[in-house]
Protein backbone atom coordinates (compact mmCIF):
# COMPACT_ATOMS: atom_id res chain seq x y z
CA UNK A 1 0.00 0.00 0.00
CA UNK A 2 1.49 3.35 -1.08
CA UNK A 3 0.81 6.34 1.14
CA UNK A 4 1.97 9.96 1.00
CA UNK A 5 3.67 10.82 4.29
CA UNK A 6 4.40 14.39 5.42
CA UNK A 7 8.03 14.96 6.35
CA UNK A 8 6.98 16.91 9.45
CA UNK A 9 4.13 15.31 11.44
CA UNK A 10 1.34 17.70 12.36
CA UNK A 11 1.50 18.86 16.01
CA UNK A 12 -0.94 17.12 18.34
CA UNK A 13 -2.55 18.53 21.45
CA UNK A 14 -1.31 15.69 23.67
CA UNK A 15 2.02 14.99 21.97
CA UNK A 16 4.59 14.45 24.69
CA UNK A 17 2.06 14.40 27.53
CA UNK A 18 1.29 11.46 29.81
CA UNK A 19 -2.07 9.87 30.54
CA UNK A 20 -2.43 9.22 34.27
CA UNK A 21 -5.54 8.69 36.36
CA UNK A 22 -7.90 9.45 33.45
CA UNK A 23 -6.26 12.73 32.39
CA UNK A 24 -3.57 13.98 30.03
CA UNK A 25 -0.90 15.58 32.21
CA UNK A 26 2.54 17.15 32.08
CA UNK A 27 5.53 16.08 34.13
CA UNK A 28 8.88 17.18 35.47
CA UNK A 29 12.14 17.95 33.66
CA UNK A 30 10.78 17.43 30.12
CA UNK A 31 13.03 16.07 27.38
CA UNK A 32 12.94 16.72 23.65
CA UNK A 33 12.32 14.06 20.99
CA UNK A 34 13.87 15.09 17.69
CA UNK A 35 13.21 14.16 14.08
CA UNK A 36 15.73 11.44 13.25
CA UNK A 37 16.39 12.87 9.77
CA UNK A 38 16.16 16.65 10.13
CA UNK A 39 17.04 17.01 13.80
CA UNK A 40 14.11 19.38 14.35
CA UNK A 41 12.18 19.07 17.64
CA UNK A 42 9.10 16.87 17.35
CA UNK A 43 7.80 17.27 20.89
CA UNK A 44 8.78 18.22 24.42
CA UNK A 45 8.01 15.06 26.36
CA UNK A 46 6.87 14.99 29.98
CA UNK A 47 9.00 13.00 32.43
CA UNK A 48 7.09 11.20 35.19
CA UNK A 49 7.81 11.96 38.81
CA UNK A 50 7.91 9.28 41.49
CA UNK A 51 4.47 10.38 42.65
CA UNK A 52 3.04 10.20 39.12
CA UNK A 53 4.32 6.65 38.69
CA UNK A 54 2.63 5.64 41.93
CA UNK A 55 -0.59 7.38 40.85
CA UNK A 56 -0.54 5.59 37.47
CA UNK A 57 -0.29 2.19 39.17
CA UNK A 58 -2.93 3.10 41.75
CA UNK A 59 -5.29 4.29 39.02
CA UNK A 60 -4.82 1.05 37.09
CA UNK A 61 -5.47 -1.04 40.19
CA UNK A 62 -8.61 0.91 41.05
CA UNK A 63 -9.94 0.57 37.52
CA UNK A 64 -9.22 -3.17 37.55
CA UNK A 65 -11.14 -3.64 40.79
CA UNK A 66 -14.04 -1.26 40.15
CA UNK A 67 -14.60 -1.34 36.38
CA UNK A 68 -13.95 -4.86 35.07
CA UNK A 69 -14.74 -5.43 31.40
CA UNK A 70 -16.61 -8.47 30.16
CA UNK A 71 -14.83 -10.48 27.44
CA UNK A 72 -17.16 -9.30 24.69
CA UNK A 73 -16.65 -5.65 25.69
CA UNK A 74 -12.87 -6.16 25.44
CA UNK A 75 -13.38 -7.65 21.98
CA UNK A 76 -15.47 -4.69 20.85
CA UNK A 77 -12.96 -2.12 22.10
CA UNK A 78 -9.99 -3.82 20.47
CA UNK A 79 -11.80 -4.23 17.16
CA UNK A 80 -12.81 -0.56 17.18
CA UNK A 81 -9.20 0.34 17.96
CA UNK A 82 -8.01 -1.69 14.95
CA UNK A 83 -10.44 0.17 12.71
CA UNK A 84 -9.36 3.55 14.11
CA UNK A 85 -5.70 2.68 13.58
CA UNK A 86 -6.48 1.95 9.95
CA UNK A 87 -8.21 5.31 9.64
CA UNK A 88 -5.26 7.11 11.27
CA UNK A 89 -2.60 5.26 9.28
CA UNK A 90 -0.99 8.39 7.80
CA UNK A 91 -0.34 10.27 11.07
CA UNK A 92 0.86 7.04 12.68
CA UNK A 93 3.32 6.31 9.87
CA UNK A 94 4.49 9.93 9.95
CA UNK A 95 5.13 9.60 13.68
CA UNK A 96 7.03 6.32 13.34
CA UNK A 97 9.28 7.55 10.51
CA UNK A 98 10.01 10.86 12.24
CA UNK A 99 10.93 9.46 15.65
CA UNK A 100 12.78 6.31 14.46
CA UNK A 101 14.23 7.09 11.03
CA UNK A 102 12.71 3.85 9.74
CA UNK A 103 11.57 3.81 6.14
CA UNK A 104 7.98 4.54 5.12
CA UNK A 105 7.79 0.92 3.96
CA UNK A 106 8.85 -0.42 7.38
CA UNK A 107 6.46 1.95 9.17
CA UNK A 108 3.58 1.01 6.90
CA UNK A 109 4.27 -2.66 7.56
CA UNK A 110 4.28 -2.00 11.29
CA UNK A 111 0.86 -0.37 11.10
CA UNK A 112 -0.49 -3.33 9.13
CA UNK A 113 0.85 -5.74 11.73
CA UNK A 114 -0.43 -3.70 14.68
CA UNK A 115 -3.92 -3.75 13.19
CA UNK A 116 -3.70 -7.54 13.08
CA UNK A 117 -2.37 -7.66 16.64
CA UNK A 118 -5.36 -5.66 17.89
CA UNK A 119 -7.81 -7.81 15.91
CA UNK A 120 -6.23 -11.06 17.10
CA UNK A 121 -6.24 -9.89 20.71
CA UNK A 122 -9.90 -8.95 20.44
CA UNK A 123 -10.80 -12.35 19.03
CA UNK A 124 -8.81 -14.14 21.76
CA UNK A 125 -10.68 -12.16 24.43
CA UNK A 126 -13.77 -14.19 23.49
CA UNK A 127 -11.91 -17.51 23.61
CA UNK A 128 -10.25 -17.51 27.04
CA UNK A 129 -11.15 -20.84 28.61
CA UNK A 130 -10.18 -23.48 31.11
CA UNK A 131 -10.66 -27.24 30.98
CA UNK A 132 -12.39 -30.09 32.74
CA UNK A 133 -10.16 -31.98 35.18
CA UNK A 134 -11.14 -35.67 35.57
CA UNK A 135 -10.63 -35.88 39.34
CA UNK A 136 -13.58 -38.29 39.59
CA UNK A 137 -11.21 -40.85 38.14
CA UNK A 138 -9.29 -41.00 41.43
CA UNK A 139 -10.36 -43.49 44.13
CA UNK A 140 -13.16 -42.21 46.37
CA UNK A 141 -13.86 -39.07 44.31
CA UNK A 142 -16.74 -40.21 42.08
CA UNK A 143 -18.92 -37.58 43.75
CA UNK A 144 -16.63 -34.69 42.73
CA UNK A 145 -16.20 -32.52 39.64
CA UNK A 146 -13.36 -30.12 38.78
CA UNK A 147 -12.59 -27.55 36.15
CA UNK A 148 -10.22 -24.64 35.62
CA UNK A 149 -10.88 -21.03 34.69
CA UNK A 150 -8.40 -18.36 33.65
CA UNK A 151 -8.51 -15.14 35.67
CA UNK A 152 -6.86 -11.77 34.97
CA UNK A 153 -3.92 -10.85 37.17
CA UNK A 154 -4.48 -7.13 37.78
CA UNK A 155 -2.05 -4.38 36.85
CA UNK A 156 0.35 -5.13 33.99
CA UNK A 157 3.39 -2.90 33.41
CA UNK A 158 4.52 -2.82 29.78
CA UNK A 159 8.02 -1.50 29.01
CA UNK A 160 8.74 -1.27 25.29
CA UNK A 161 11.76 -0.61 23.01
CA UNK A 162 12.43 1.96 20.30
CA UNK A 163 12.75 -0.51 17.42
CA UNK A 164 9.04 -1.35 17.21
CA UNK A 165 7.33 1.71 18.67
CA UNK A 166 3.84 0.62 17.63
CA UNK A 167 3.54 -3.13 17.13
CA UNK A 168 5.56 -4.20 20.17
CA UNK A 169 3.43 -1.82 22.24
CA UNK A 170 0.33 -3.44 20.72
CA UNK A 171 1.71 -6.91 21.48
CA UNK A 172 1.96 -6.01 25.17
CA UNK A 173 -1.02 -3.74 25.73
CA UNK A 174 -3.68 -5.47 23.61
CA UNK A 175 -3.33 -9.00 25.10
CA UNK A 176 -3.16 -7.53 28.61
CA UNK A 177 -6.46 -5.75 28.03
CA UNK A 178 -7.95 -8.77 26.25
CA UNK A 179 -7.16 -10.85 29.33
CA UNK A 180 -9.06 -8.42 31.55
CA UNK A 181 -6.05 -6.66 33.07
CA UNK A 182 -5.27 -2.96 33.29
CA UNK A 183 -2.02 -1.46 32.00
CA UNK A 184 0.68 1.05 32.83
CA UNK A 185 2.75 1.65 29.69
CA UNK A 186 6.28 3.08 29.58
CA UNK A 187 7.49 3.35 25.99
CA UNK A 188 11.12 3.95 25.05
CA UNK A 189 12.23 7.53 25.68
CA UNK A 190 13.59 7.71 22.13
CA UNK A 191 10.20 6.87 20.59
CA UNK A 192 7.31 7.81 22.89
CA UNK A 193 5.05 9.56 20.38
CA UNK A 194 3.71 6.57 18.42
CA UNK A 195 2.82 4.82 21.68
CA UNK A 196 0.89 7.91 22.79
CA UNK A 197 -1.02 7.87 19.50
CA UNK A 198 -2.01 4.25 20.13
CA UNK A 199 -3.19 5.19 23.63
CA UNK A 200 -5.39 7.91 22.13
CA UNK A 201 -6.83 5.35 19.72
CA UNK A 202 -7.65 2.88 22.50
CA UNK A 203 -9.33 5.57 24.57
CA UNK A 204 -11.31 6.78 21.55
CA UNK A 205 -12.36 3.17 20.98
CA UNK A 206 -14.10 3.14 24.36
CA UNK A 207 -11.49 1.79 26.78
CA UNK A 208 -12.27 2.97 30.34
CA UNK A 209 -9.72 5.66 31.09
CA UNK A 210 -8.23 4.04 34.18
CA UNK A 211 -7.53 0.83 32.27
CA UNK A 212 -4.59 2.47 30.51
CA UNK A 213 -1.99 4.79 32.02
CA UNK A 214 0.95 6.18 30.05
CA UNK A 215 4.17 7.38 31.68
CA UNK A 216 7.41 8.64 30.14
CA UNK A 217 11.00 8.62 31.34
CA UNK A 218 14.22 6.65 31.53
CA UNK A 219 14.57 3.13 32.79
CA UNK A 220 17.10 4.35 35.36
CA UNK A 221 14.39 6.19 37.27
CA UNK A 222 10.87 5.57 35.95
CA UNK A 223 11.64 1.94 35.17
CA UNK A 224 13.01 1.34 38.65
CA UNK A 225 10.05 3.09 40.26
CA UNK A 226 7.67 0.85 38.32
CA UNK A 227 9.60 -2.22 39.47
CA UNK A 228 9.23 -1.08 43.07
CA UNK A 229 5.43 -0.70 42.89
CA UNK A 230 4.03 -3.69 44.78
CA UNK A 231 0.54 -3.36 43.25
CA UNK A 232 1.91 -4.47 39.88
CA UNK A 233 1.11 -8.12 39.17
CA UNK A 234 2.96 -8.68 35.89
CA UNK A 235 5.78 -7.07 33.91
CA UNK A 236 6.21 -7.47 30.16
CA UNK A 237 9.54 -6.09 28.97
CA UNK A 238 11.49 -5.98 25.72
CA UNK A 239 15.05 -4.71 25.87
CA UNK A 240 18.61 -5.68 26.65
CA UNK A 241 19.57 -8.76 28.62
CA UNK A 242 21.40 -6.59 31.16
CA UNK A 243 18.31 -4.50 31.92
CA UNK A 244 16.10 -7.59 31.87
CA UNK A 245 18.24 -9.23 34.54
CA UNK A 246 18.05 -6.12 36.71
CA UNK A 247 14.27 -5.97 36.33
CA UNK A 248 13.92 -9.65 37.19
CA UNK A 249 15.95 -9.18 40.37
CA UNK A 250 13.91 -6.12 41.36
CA UNK A 251 10.44 -7.64 41.00
CA UNK A 252 11.17 -10.81 42.96
CA UNK A 253 8.46 -13.48 42.83
CA UNK A 254 6.06 -11.45 40.71
CA UNK A 255 5.58 -12.77 37.22
CA UNK A 256 7.10 -11.42 34.03
CA UNK A 257 7.74 -12.01 30.35
CA UNK A 258 11.17 -10.87 29.19
CA UNK A 259 12.18 -10.61 25.53
CA UNK A 260 15.89 -9.80 25.65
CA UNK A 261 19.05 -9.80 23.54
CA UNK A 262 19.96 -11.93 20.56
CA UNK A 263 22.69 -12.77 18.09
CA UNK A 264 20.50 -14.15 15.35
CA UNK A 265 21.80 -16.63 12.79
CA UNK A 266 20.54 -18.03 9.52
CA UNK A 267 21.99 -21.09 7.77
CA UNK A 268 21.98 -21.47 3.98
CA UNK A 269 22.71 -25.01 2.78
CA UNK A 270 24.10 -25.95 -0.63
CA UNK A 271 20.71 -27.32 -1.70
CA UNK A 272 18.85 -24.10 -0.79
CA UNK A 273 16.58 -22.32 -3.24
CA UNK A 274 18.66 -19.16 -3.62
CA UNK A 275 15.89 -17.26 -5.39
CA UNK A 276 13.95 -17.65 -2.15
CA UNK A 277 16.85 -17.26 0.26
CA UNK A 278 18.58 -14.18 -1.17
CA UNK A 279 15.79 -11.58 -0.95
CA UNK A 280 14.75 -12.85 2.47
CA UNK A 281 18.30 -12.69 3.81
CA UNK A 282 18.76 -9.19 2.38
CA UNK A 283 15.56 -7.92 3.99
CA UNK A 284 16.12 -9.69 7.32
CA UNK A 285 19.66 -8.35 7.58
CA UNK A 286 19.00 -4.70 6.85
CA UNK A 287 15.35 -3.69 7.40
CA UNK A 288 14.96 -1.14 10.18
CA UNK A 289 18.72 -0.62 9.77
CA UNK A 290 19.34 -4.01 11.37
CA UNK A 291 17.79 -2.84 14.65
CA UNK A 292 15.59 -5.87 15.22
CA UNK A 293 16.25 -8.58 17.81
CA UNK A 294 16.00 -11.26 15.13
CA UNK A 295 17.88 -9.39 12.38
CA UNK A 296 20.39 -11.71 10.71
CA UNK A 297 23.83 -11.02 12.17
CA UNK A 298 25.56 -14.32 11.41
CA UNK A 299 24.90 -15.82 8.00
CA UNK A 300 26.32 -19.35 7.70
CA UNK A 301 26.58 -20.49 4.06
CA UNK A 302 27.77 -23.92 2.94
CA UNK A 303 31.24 -23.66 1.40
CA UNK A 304 30.20 -25.11 -1.97
CA UNK A 305 28.01 -22.04 -2.64
CA UNK A 306 29.41 -19.37 -0.32
CA UNK A 307 31.29 -17.39 -2.99
CA UNK A 308 28.35 -17.35 -5.38
CA UNK A 309 25.91 -16.52 -2.59
CA UNK A 310 28.06 -13.63 -1.33
CA UNK A 311 28.45 -12.22 -4.84
CA UNK A 312 24.70 -12.39 -5.47
CA UNK A 313 23.87 -10.81 -2.11
CA UNK A 314 26.33 -7.97 -2.70
CA UNK A 315 24.89 -7.41 -6.17
CA UNK A 316 21.37 -7.15 -4.77
CA UNK A 317 22.52 -4.81 -2.01
CA UNK A 318 24.29 -2.51 -4.49
CA UNK A 319 21.04 -2.10 -6.41
CA UNK A 320 19.16 -1.13 -3.23
CA UNK A 321 18.33 2.46 -2.25
CA UNK A 322 19.98 3.73 0.92
CA UNK A 323 19.33 6.91 2.86
CA UNK A 324 16.06 8.85 2.65
CA UNK A 325 13.41 7.00 4.71
CA UNK A 326 10.66 8.95 2.91
CA UNK A 327 11.56 7.37 -0.43
CA UNK A 328 9.30 4.34 -0.95
CA UNK A 329 12.22 2.47 -2.54
CA UNK A 330 14.63 2.93 0.38
CA UNK A 331 15.85 -0.24 2.07
CA UNK A 332 17.90 1.30 4.90
CA UNK A 333 17.54 4.65 6.63
CA UNK A 334 19.46 6.12 9.58
CA UNK A 335 20.01 4.36 12.87
CA UNK A 336 18.22 5.54 15.99
CA UNK A 337 21.05 7.88 17.12
CA UNK A 338 24.38 9.02 15.79
CA UNK A 339 26.12 7.58 18.84
CA UNK A 340 24.73 4.12 18.03
CA UNK A 341 25.91 4.54 14.45
CA UNK A 342 29.38 5.50 15.72
CA UNK A 343 29.47 2.38 17.89
CA UNK A 344 28.49 0.11 15.00
CA UNK A 345 31.04 1.76 12.74
CA UNK A 346 33.79 1.21 15.32
CA UNK A 347 32.93 -2.49 15.48
CA UNK A 348 33.21 -2.70 11.69
CA UNK A 349 36.60 -0.95 11.77
CA UNK A 350 37.78 -3.28 14.53
CA UNK A 351 36.80 -6.35 12.48
CA UNK A 352 38.57 -5.06 9.38
CA UNK A 353 41.68 -4.26 11.41
CA UNK A 354 41.54 -7.83 12.73
CA UNK A 355 41.56 -9.37 9.27
CA UNK A 356 37.95 -9.28 8.09
CA UNK A 357 37.18 -8.15 4.53
CA UNK A 358 34.57 -5.62 3.52
CA UNK A 359 32.49 -7.13 0.74
CA UNK A 360 30.22 -4.09 0.77
CA UNK A 361 29.51 -1.03 2.91
CA UNK A 362 31.57 -0.04 5.93
CA UNK A 363 31.00 3.70 5.65
CA UNK A 364 29.02 6.08 7.86
CA UNK A 365 27.49 9.54 7.44
CA UNK A 366 26.02 10.83 10.68
CA UNK A 367 23.45 8.29 11.88
CA UNK A 368 23.39 6.51 8.50
CA UNK A 369 25.53 3.37 8.42
CA UNK A 370 25.83 1.89 4.96
CA UNK A 371 24.56 -1.70 5.00
CA UNK A 372 27.67 -3.78 5.48
CA UNK A 373 28.65 -7.33 4.51
CA UNK A 374 31.79 -8.75 6.14
CA UNK A 375 33.79 -11.82 5.13
CA UNK A 376 36.57 -13.54 7.03
CA UNK A 377 35.36 -12.67 10.52
CA UNK A 378 36.25 -14.78 13.55
CA UNK A 379 34.66 -15.68 16.88
CA UNK A 380 36.71 -13.13 18.83
CA UNK A 381 35.35 -10.09 17.00
CA UNK A 382 32.55 -8.03 18.49
CA UNK A 383 30.60 -8.20 15.22
CA UNK A 384 30.36 -11.95 15.93
CA UNK A 385 30.32 -12.38 19.71
CA UNK A 386 28.10 -9.40 20.68
CA UNK A 387 24.74 -8.15 19.44
CA UNK A 388 25.54 -5.38 16.95
CA UNK A 389 21.96 -4.14 16.39
CA UNK A 390 22.96 -2.40 13.17
CA UNK A 391 22.89 -3.08 9.40
CA UNK A 392 25.95 -5.33 9.55
CA UNK A 393 26.20 -9.04 8.73
CA UNK A 394 29.03 -11.56 8.55
CA UNK A 395 28.97 -14.34 5.97
CA UNK A 396 30.78 -17.42 7.25
CA UNK A 397 31.36 -20.68 5.37
CA UNK A 398 30.68 -24.13 6.81
CA UNK A 399 31.34 -27.63 5.53
CA UNK A 400 29.34 -29.89 7.85
CA UNK A 401 25.75 -29.02 8.73
CA UNK A 402 26.10 -30.22 12.32
CA UNK A 403 29.01 -27.81 12.80
CA UNK A 404 26.81 -24.90 11.69
CA UNK A 405 24.19 -25.93 14.24
CA UNK A 406 26.88 -26.03 16.94
CA UNK A 407 28.03 -22.51 16.02
CA UNK A 408 24.48 -21.17 16.27
CA UNK A 409 24.06 -22.82 19.68
CA UNK A 410 27.40 -21.46 20.93
CA UNK A 411 26.05 -17.96 21.66
CA UNK A 412 24.53 -17.21 25.09
CA UNK A 413 21.31 -16.21 23.33
CA UNK A 414 18.46 -18.23 21.83
CA UNK A 415 15.69 -16.19 20.24
CA UNK A 416 15.29 -17.48 16.68
CA UNK A 417 17.17 -19.05 13.78
CA UNK A 418 16.53 -19.66 10.08
CA UNK A 419 17.58 -22.58 7.87
CA UNK A 420 17.33 -22.77 4.09
CA UNK A 421 17.40 -26.35 2.83
CA UNK A 422 15.36 -28.79 0.78
CA UNK A 423 16.52 -31.75 2.88
CA UNK A 424 13.84 -32.80 5.38
CA UNK A 425 16.40 -34.58 7.56
CA UNK A 426 18.43 -31.38 7.91
CA UNK A 427 15.27 -29.38 8.58
CA UNK A 428 14.09 -31.69 11.34
CA UNK A 429 17.58 -31.96 12.82
CA UNK A 430 17.72 -28.16 13.04
CA UNK A 431 14.28 -28.03 14.62
CA UNK A 432 15.32 -30.48 17.31
CA UNK A 433 18.90 -29.38 17.98
CA UNK A 434 18.88 -25.58 17.83
CA UNK A 435 18.35 -24.10 21.30
CA UNK A 436 16.19 -21.17 20.28
CA UNK A 437 12.59 -20.13 20.71
CA UNK A 438 11.78 -20.57 17.01
CA UNK A 439 13.36 -22.40 14.08
CA UNK A 440 12.17 -21.19 10.67
CA UNK A 441 12.75 -23.57 7.76
CA UNK A 442 13.20 -21.82 4.40
CA UNK A 443 12.76 -18.49 6.18
CA UNK A 444 15.25 -16.33 8.05
CA UNK A 445 15.65 -15.82 11.79
CA UNK A 446 13.61 -12.64 11.40
CA UNK A 447 10.43 -14.35 10.23
CA UNK A 448 7.45 -13.52 12.43
CA UNK A 449 3.71 -13.86 12.10
CA UNK A 450 1.87 -11.96 14.82
CA UNK A 451 -0.39 -14.83 15.88
CA UNK A 452 2.49 -17.23 16.56
CA UNK A 453 4.24 -17.72 19.92
CA UNK A 454 7.31 -15.49 20.05
CA UNK A 455 10.05 -15.53 22.66
CA UNK A 456 13.42 -16.98 23.50
CA UNK A 457 15.49 -19.19 25.74
CA UNK A 458 18.83 -18.79 27.54
CA UNK A 459 19.87 -15.12 27.76
CA UNK A 460 17.15 -14.16 25.27
CA UNK A 461 14.65 -14.37 28.12
CA UNK A 462 11.45 -16.27 28.77
CA UNK A 463 7.71 -15.98 28.26
CA UNK A 464 5.86 -15.74 24.96
CA UNK A 465 4.23 -12.99 22.94
CA UNK A 466 1.52 -13.52 20.34
CA UNK A 467 -1.99 -12.67 21.55
CA UNK A 468 -3.14 -16.16 22.55
CA UNK A 469 0.14 -17.00 24.26
CA UNK A 470 0.54 -13.62 25.96
CA UNK A 471 -2.98 -13.93 27.38
CA UNK A 472 -1.99 -17.26 28.95
CA UNK A 473 1.04 -15.54 30.49
CA UNK A 474 -1.13 -12.69 31.80
CA UNK A 475 -3.82 -14.83 33.45
CA UNK A 476 -3.92 -17.22 36.40
CA UNK A 477 -5.22 -20.75 36.01
CA UNK A 478 -7.64 -21.34 38.88
CA UNK A 479 -8.96 -24.76 39.85
CA UNK A 480 -12.58 -25.07 41.04
CA UNK A 481 -13.90 -28.31 42.51
CA UNK A 482 -17.49 -29.22 43.40
CA UNK A 483 -18.61 -32.02 45.72
CA UNK A 484 -22.02 -33.38 44.86
CA UNK A 485 -23.89 -34.43 48.03
CA UNK A 486 -27.12 -35.73 46.51
CA UNK A 487 -28.37 -39.23 47.43
CA UNK A 488 -28.29 -40.51 43.88
CA UNK A 489 -25.35 -42.68 42.96
CA UNK A 490 -23.03 -41.06 40.45
CA UNK A 491 -22.93 -43.16 37.28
Amino acid sequence: MTVSIPHSPAPRANAGRMFIDSAWVDGERPFVVRHKVTGEPLAEVARASRQQVALAVSSARTSFEQHPLAPYARYEILHRAAALLGERRVPMIASIVAETGFTVSDANGEVDRAIQTLLLSGEEAKRIHGEMVPIDGAPGTAHRMAFTVRMPLGVVVAITPFNSPLNTVAHKVAPALAAGNTVVLKPASLTPLSAALLCEILLDAGLPAGHLNLVHGDGRDVGQWLAAEQDVAFYTFTGSTEVGRALHRAIGLRRSSLELGSIASTIVCEDADLERALPRCLNASFRKAGQVCTSVQRLYVQRAIVDRFAEMLVERLRSSVIGDPYDDATLVGPMITESEAERASSWIDEAVSGGATLAEGGTRSGALVAPTILLGTNAGMRVIKDEIFAPVISIMPFDVFDDALDHVNATPYGLAAGVFTQDIDRAMSAGRRLRVGAVHINETSSSRVDLMPYGGVKDSGFGREGPRYAIEEMTDERLITISLHGKRTVQ
